[in-house]
C-alpha cells in the first residue's frame, strides 16, 4: 500500500506546529522497526498524564487500533486505517459523534495518530488491480511506532511514580495509627505532656491530605507526620525510663557493698565522687553509680541516656546522631547551614563542625554555647545553631535566646521536634507560594 503522506487537515480544521511535529516523526521512523499493537498500547495508558492523553482518548485510540488487522505495527507503512465514524463509535463503546470528534482531536494533538484526510475529507481505501489497497485515507498509527521508545520511558516514570506513591501513602496511613494510639496510651497513663496541642497539630495535617494525593503534595505531609511521631514516641520512652529510673534508685538504696558501715571501699569512694560532681552541675543522681543493678542516666534536657543524641561533649572520638531525627530531615528543614560546611555535610561530626562556624557568625558567646552543649548536647546544640541561622532575620539576640533555650532544656521543657516542624512547614509553605 502506497498511502499520500498528506499533511494538511481538511475543511475548517487549521495546521499546527504539532501536527508538522508528528508529520516529521513519522518520516522518519525507520522501516525495520516493530511493536506489538497492545504492549504499545498498555505504555500509552501508563504514560496517560505525561501525553497528555484521556481515558476517553484513550478508548478511541483502542478502537482504532483493533480496526489494524495485523497485531505487530512496522514501520514499512499500511498502518492507516479508515473506518467510519459510525462503526468507529460503535467500537468506542456506543461514545456520541460530537464526543468522538473531540477525541480524536486529543489524539492528533498528542502526537499519537496522524490524520490522512482525502480531497473531500471521507475516509476510505482505493485497492489497485490485485486487489491490494494502494492508497489509503483515514488516521495513520505510524507515530506509536516511531515513538515506542519514548512512550516506553514515559510509562516507565509512571510507574516508579506510583510505586513511590503507593508507598508514602503507607507511610501516612502507619504515621496516622502510631500517633492516635500513642496520644491515646499517653492520655490513659497519665504521662506529663500537652496531649491536646499534640492532637490539635495531628489534625492540622491531617486536615490538609486530600483526597486523591499527589508525590509532591503527600511528601512533606508524611515528614510531618514522622516528626510528630518521634516527638511523641520521645515523650513516651522518656517517661517510661524515668519510672524505671525510680525503680533502680529504690533498688540501690537497699543494697549493701560492705557489712561494716564504717568502712568505705575503693568503689563506693568513687560513687561518692561521682555523686560530688553530679550535683556540682545541678543534674540528678545518676542511681547505677555503685550498683551493679543500675539504669541509664539522664541529663537535664530531658534525654533518656547518654547514646540518645543529647548528652554534654563525651570523651570518645565518635559522635552519637539525634535519637529519632535522621540528619537528613534535619538538614531538610536547615538547609542554609550546608554553606557553612567546608564540603558536603554526610555526618553527624560535618555538621557540628558547621554549627561551631554558625555560632560564631551568629554572635553567640563561647560560655553561651558551652552551656548549651551540656544543656543539649553537642547534637542538639548544632541544630539549635542551624535552626537559628534558618530564622536569623526574626532573632534579635541570637546569645540571649540560645540562653532562654538553655534554661528551658534544663527544666525539660524543650524538645528539637516542634522547632524542626514549624521549620518545614515554613518551607513548604513558600515553596507553594512561588510555585
Amino acid at each position: 500500500m502506497s498511502e499520500i503522506l498528506t499533511t494538511t487537515p481538511f475543511g475548517r480544521r487549521s495546521l499546527s506546529l504539532g501536527m508538522l511535529a508528528a508529520n516529521m516523526v513519522a518520516r522518519e521512523c525507520p522501516p525495520d522497526a516493530v511493536v506489538h499493537k497492545w504492549k504499545i498500547f498498555n505504555a500509552v495508558c501508563e504514560a496517560k498524564v505525561a501525553l497528555g492523553a484521556s481515558d476517553r482518548a484513550l478508548a478511541v485510540l483502542n478502537a482504532l487500533l483493533s480496526f489494524h488487522p495485523e497485531t505487530a505495527l512496522t514501520g514499512e507503512g499500511g498502518l492507516v486505517v479508515f473506518p467510519s465514524n459510525v462503526q468507529l463509535a460503535l467500537r468506542a463503546h456506543g461514545m456520541p459523534p460530537a464526543t468522538l470528534r473531540r477525541h480524536l482531536a486529543v489524539l492528533v494533538n498528542c502526537g499519537l495518530v496522524i490524520r490522512r484526510d482525502s480531497p473531500n475529507g471521507k475516509r476510505y481505501a482505493r485497492k489497485g488491480q490485485g486487489g491490494e489497497i494502494e492508497t489509503a485515507f483515514g488516521f495513520d498509527l505510524t507515530p506509536l511506532v516511531a515513538r515506542a521508545q519514548e512512550i516506553e520511558k514515559l510509562a516507565e516514570v509512571a510507574r516508579q511514580e506510583r510505586r513511590e506513591l503507593t508507598l508514602l501513602r503507607e507511610r501516612v496511613t502507619l504515621y496516622r495509627r502510631e500517633i492516635a494510639k500513642m496520644i491515646a496510651a499517653g492520655v490513659e497513663e497519665g504521662v506529663p505532656r500537652d496531649w491536646n496541642g499534640l492532637h490539635s497539630a495531628y489534625r492540622d495535617i491531617v486536615l490538609r491530605i486530600p483526597r486523591l494525593p499527589s508525590k509532591a503534595e503527600i511528601e512533606p505531609i508524611a515528614t510531618e507526620l514522622a516528626l510528630l511521631v518521634t516527638e511523641i514516641r520521645n515523650a513516651l520512652e522518656f517517661n517510661l525510663n524515668s519510672k524505671n529510673l525510680n525503680t533502680n534508685e529504690s533498688l540501690c538504696e537497699h543494697h549493701i557493698q560492705n557489712s561494716n558501715p564504717e568502712s568505705l571501699t575503693e568503689s563506693e569512694l568513687a560513687s561518692e565522687k561521682a555523686k560530688a560532681m553530679v550535683k556540682v552541675h545541678d543534674g540528678p543522681t545518676c542511681p547505677s553509680i555503685g550498683c551493679s543493678t543500675g539504669g541509664p542516666e539522664v541529663h537535664p534536657s530531658g534525654g533518656q541516656d547518654r547514646n540518645d543524641g543529647l548528652q554534654g561533649p563525651r570523651s570518645g572520638n565518635q559522635p552519637a546522631p539525634l535519637k529519632g531525627y535522621p540528619l537528613g530531615m534535619i538538614l531538610e528543614a536547615c538547609p542554609d547551614i550546608i554553606g557553612y560546611a567546608k564540603g558536603s555535610i554526610s555526618s553527624w561530626r560535618d555538621f557540628m563542625t558547621a554549627g561551631d562556624l554558625v555560632r560564631k557568625v551568629l554572635g553567640i558567646s563561647p560560655s553561651a554555647w558551652e552551656e548549651a552543649q551540656l544543656a543539649m548536647g553537642r547534637e542538639a546544640a548544632a541544630v539549635v545553631a542551624a535552626a537559628m541561622l534558618q530564622k536569623a532575620g526574626t532573632i534579635n539576640s541570637a546569645g540571649g535566646y540560645l540562653r532562654n533555650l538553655t534554661e528551658k532544656a534544663r527544666a525539660g521543657q524543650f524538645s528539637i521536634g516542634p522547632m524542626l516542624m514549624a521549620l518545614i512547614r515554613t518551607r513548604h509553605r513558600g515553596q507553594q507560594q512561588s510555585a
